[in-house]
C-alpha cells in the first residue's frame, strides 16, 4: 500500500499513520508533508523507525526552499517516481 503525507505532521496524526504502515508500504511525503523529512525533526525521528521506504516529493521540497535539509533516510522522488510508486502499489491511503 502507498502511503501519502500532504498535511504538515504537526497537523496530523502521524503517530496514528506510522502505525498503520507495514515493512512491505511505502510512504510518500508531499506538500507540506515534506517538513517530516528534516533532518534531526521530532517528525523524522519518528518516521526513522519505519521499515518501508520512505520518499519525499523533490518538487515540494524545492517550492518550499528545503533542499539539502533534508534526512539521509529518505529517498527523493520526482513525479515520474511518484507514478512509479502507484503503479507498484495499487492501493492508496491520503493522509
Amino acid at each position: 500500500m502507498l502511503f501519502t503525507l500532504a498535511h504538515s505532521p504537526q497537523q496530523c496524526d502521524l503517530a496514528a499513520l506510522i502505525r498503520l504502515i507495514s515493512p512491505s508500504d511505502a510512504l510518500l511525503l508531499m506538500q507540506d508533508g515534506v517538513t517530516a523529512a528534516l533532518e534531526n525533526s521530532l517528525a523524522q525521528s519518528h518516521i526513522s523507525v519505519l521499515s518501508c521506504s520512505v520518499y519525499v516529493l523533490s518538487e515540494d521540497l524545492q517550492a518550499r526552499g528545503l533542499v539539502g535539509q533534508i534526512s539521509h533516510k529518505v529517498t527523493p522522488i520526482d513525479y515520474t517516481g511518484f507514478v512509479d510508486l502507484t503503479e507498484k502499489h495499487t492501493q492508496h491511503v491520503a493522509w
